[in-house]
Formats: C-alpha cells, sequence, structure tokens
C-alpha cells in the first residue's frame, strides 16, 4: 500500500527527473549562469513567514510582491540578470519574456519560456507559462534552471507532452 506522501514522490520522479548529473558544467556565453547557480536551494516558507531572498527576487520587477507565494519564476530571471547589469522585462509574467530582447536558439542559459499543454498538475501559474533558464533538451523533456519551479530555485525537467517551448531569448544589443 502506498500512502500519499509516497505517492506524491513517485509521481514527481516520473514527471520531473533529476537532472543534476546531467546539467552543462560551464556557460561561457551566458554570464547570468553563475548567478543562477548559486541559488538553487532557495524555496519559499510555509506559513506566515517569507523568504526574503525571494522578496529581493520580487524587487527586481514592477510588482515588489512583499509574499513568496507570489509567481516569482519571472522575477527570479529579471533578479538573475540584473545582477550583472542586464535589463530584463521588469515585469513578473512570464509571457513578457516573448518579446524581450531577441529570438534566441535552444542553447545554455538562454531565457526559455514554456506553454502548459491543456491540464498540468501542480500547475504553479495562472496563466499557463513559466520562464526559467534553458540547460538542454533530450526529446522527451526540456530542462530548465528557474525560480518557483516547486517553489524552490532547482533544475527540473519539464515533460513535452505538457509544456510546450513557446520561446528561447537572449539580451540584445542595447
Amino acid at each position: 500500500m502506498v500512502g500519499p506522501l509516497t505517492w506524491t514522490a513517485l509521481k514527481r520522479r516520473t514527471t520531473t527527473p533529476d537532472i543534476t548529473a546531467a546539467a552543462p558544467v560551464t556557460f561561457p556565453e551566458a554570464r547570468w549562469m553563475p548567478i543562477a547557480l548559486r541559488e538553487i536551494g532557495q524555496k519559499e516558507i510555509k506559513g506566515i513567514q517569507h523568504n526574503p531572498r525571494i522578496i529581493e527576487y520580487h524587487d527586481a520587477t514592477t510588482l515588489h510582491a512583499a509574499a513568496d507565494e507570489i509567481a516569482w519564476c519571472s522575477s527570479f530571471v529579471n533578479w538573475c540578470l540584473r545582477e550583472v547589469g542586464i535589463k530584463g522585462t521588469g515585469s513578473a509574467a512570464a509571457a513578457s519574456w516573448l518579446t524581450w530582447g531577441k529570438p534566441s536558439e535552444a542553447k545554455p542559459g538562454a531565457i526559455t519560456i514554456i506553454h502548459s499543454i491543456g491540464t498540468v498538475s501542480n500547475r504553479q501559474t495562472v496563466t499557463g507559462y513559466h520562464v526559467a533558464f534553458f540547460l538542454r533538451d533530450d526529446g522527451s523533456h526540456v530542462y530548465l534552471l528557474g525560480g518557483n519551479q516547486l517553489s524552490q530555485v532547482k533544475r527540473s525537467g519539464f515533460p513535452k507532452k505538457a509544456w510546450r517551448v513557446a520561446g528561447h531569448r537572449w539580451p540584445g544589443l542595447d
């Protein structure tokens, strides 16, 4: 017999594989990636307390949310870019990245916008969009490093049967 905690762990394992060993080690073109990698493990605090680092991510947007339960994937991407002197969208909306910078190929560090196909279990966004940094694509999953992935900064695999890549972006020349 499988209890609810075991079932959740098993379900998570089949939908978001651990990709720690498979991720690229260096990102020569993406100077924001060392910043993002150092943030792995930052997570929401359950209850009335809020993680001050996530609030700091929110400060990189015009939303300036004061709670870590507010969707923060775009806030994280904005913050990482700001840390290396690149102006992001300034928006807390993941879809705001669809027109930012310039179109890019799927290369390590590219700002990647994905959109849910139909109903996605454990959906973390009302709009169905999510933004994070591209790691790799193995044909069945797109692997991203981002914030608000299971309520934390982490590497995650997103199954293509549930998510489609809406775009990859790279900073423009401005």
